[in-house]
């Protein structure tokens, strides 16, 4: 009769055990469904009526959503490839190095402003960035590099449909697209997000011994953006052939940024007064996180302050030499367990021997904005771009008379106690050895190794 006992109890653990995987397994199933269909939902979004009338009519060409089995300018088909296919296809775009509209424009120059667009799946928010930098001053005097982690034949056609600048596009070639069952995509054998140690080293699963600070296992989705980040700043600054004397900036943007006309105005005045009153201030910023803008009080003022990762992150730039003081920490930046690249970034200022924190100078009125009010960090269920997108619109039509500065005036700050709280620990998510170690191999690839390695 024990016996029988124990069975039973043995059956019911079973079954409970089973159930809860199946819930598990249900629950992240509707989880990535549900980022799907909003993100599907997103970029299936018409332009409205009330955006599209504060858009010049020459640029609503960007704005036109074309069925997927139309073609644009793109010389491929919107066709569904295989992962062999992109990868054959991303190795040919990133060796031949092609610059769109150089012929009109004019070849790089060192002293060219250099805008690098982190570019994902949201081809909604995309075609509001590059309208708005397309009405950008001297926006024609620049090169846009679109760095792309997901091929897509459409994103692809309006990138290249770009008249008004230099054009380059670059990809990620670690991406979860193609490498789909494999890292740095989730391999089969990769370790349950939630498994315990102990668990864990009895599956025998991928990086069993190694989880983040806070017990959990890599995910794919979320360690990709801090790669692509770093393998697209590597790129630009020590492989492209065209960058090869660059001296000049890289501005940072993402493909749910929005810019003001004047940002690049703006840019030089903050390069200037950095020049003349603080030669320390490795950072430029043209976006701030506010809730409301004073441009009437703040259009013309300029703060300088340690930089701060959650506060000083979009439209950041800086040159070359800053560049290199990053690349001499760069364990501190691949071994830090944190997913984020800003939060990476922020561990490395404050832990450089000898030299102060970062120092950043940024607009108190902000030429960057951000418009991503749904897809990778934000859940909301109505995903319409269009509100974000036309109050950010009414705001700069407000502000318009307040643009372009003679000059700007410079206050010293510094910051408040969250502004300047050392960090103890990282968010995680980034505790995997092999993560950290394509990290660290980017930095191997120089300018003249055209051969690269996909892992494929």
């Amino acid at each position: 009769m024990p016996r029988l006992k124990y069975a039973s109890l043995l059956r019911v653990l079973v079954i409970l055990g089973l159930f809860c995987l199946w819930v598990q397994i249900m629950l992240s199933a509707t989880n990535g469904a549900m980022e799907k269909d909003n993100e599907e939902l997103m970029n299936a979004n018409d332009t409205s009526e009330q955006v599209l009338a504060l858009v010049p009519p020459e640029l609503h060409k960007y704005l036109t959503v074309h069925p997927r089995n139309a073609t644009g300018n793109s010389t491929e088909r919107y066709a569904a490839k295989n992962v062999s296919d992109i990868l054959r296809a991303i190795y040919r775009i990133n060796e031949a190095q092609t610059i769109y509209n150089e012929d009109i424009f004019g070849p790089v120059q060192n002293d060219t402003i250099i805008i690098a667009i982190q570019v994902h799946t949201r081809l909604t928010y995309l075609r509001h960035l590059i309208v708005s930098l397309a009405q950008a001053r001297d926006i024609d005097k620049t090169l846009l590099i679109f760095s792309h982690d997901y091929y897509d034949e459409q994103i692809n056609s309006l990138v290249r449909s770009i008249d008004f600048t230099k054009v380059m596009q670059i990809f990620f070639p670690y991406s979860v697209q193609t490498h789909p069952a494999e890292f740095p995509g989730m391999d089969p054998n990769d370790c349950p997000r939630d498994a315990k140690l102990e668990q864990a080293i009895k599956l025998k699963c991928n990086n069993a011994l190694h989880p983040d600070l806070h017990g959990h296992y890599r995910e794919a989705k979320y360690t990709q953006t801090k790669h692509h980040w770093w393998w697209k700043a590597n790129r630009i600054f020590n492989q492209l052939q065209c960058t090869a004397g660059h001296t000049g900036m890289v501005v940072f943007l993402e493909e749910d940024h929005y810019v003001a006309e004047d940002f690049l105005h703006m840019l030089n005045l903050l390069r200037v007064t950095a020049d003349k009153t603080c030669s320390h201030c490795e950072i430029l910023c043209l976006g701030t996180y506010l809730k409301t803008y004073q441009y009437h009080s703040n259009s013309d003022k300029v703060e300088i302050t340690p930089w701060h990762s959650s506060m000083h992150n979009m439209g950041m730039a800086f040159n070359r030499s800053v560049w290199e003081n990053i690349l001499e920490l760069q364990d501190q930046f691949c071994a830090y367990d944190d997913y984020n690249w800003d939060y990476s970034l922020l561990h490395l200022s404050q832990n450089r021997p000898g030299k102060e924190k970062f120092k950043v100078i940024l607009c108190k009125g902000p030429r960057v904005f951000h418009i991503g009010e749904c897809g990778f960090h934000h859940k909301k269920s109505n995903c319409n771009a269009s509100t974000v997108i036309s109050k950010v619109q009414k705001l700069l039509q407000d502000a318009k008379t307040y643009f372009y500065p003679s000059r700007v005036t410079a206050t010293i700050s510094a910051g408040g106690a969250k502004h300047n709280k050392k960090l103890t620990k990282g968010n995680g998510g980034w505790g995997d050895l092999r993560d950290q170690e394509l990290c660290t191999n980017m930095t191997q690839v120089g300018r003249q190794m055209r051969k690269y390695i996909y892992y494929a």
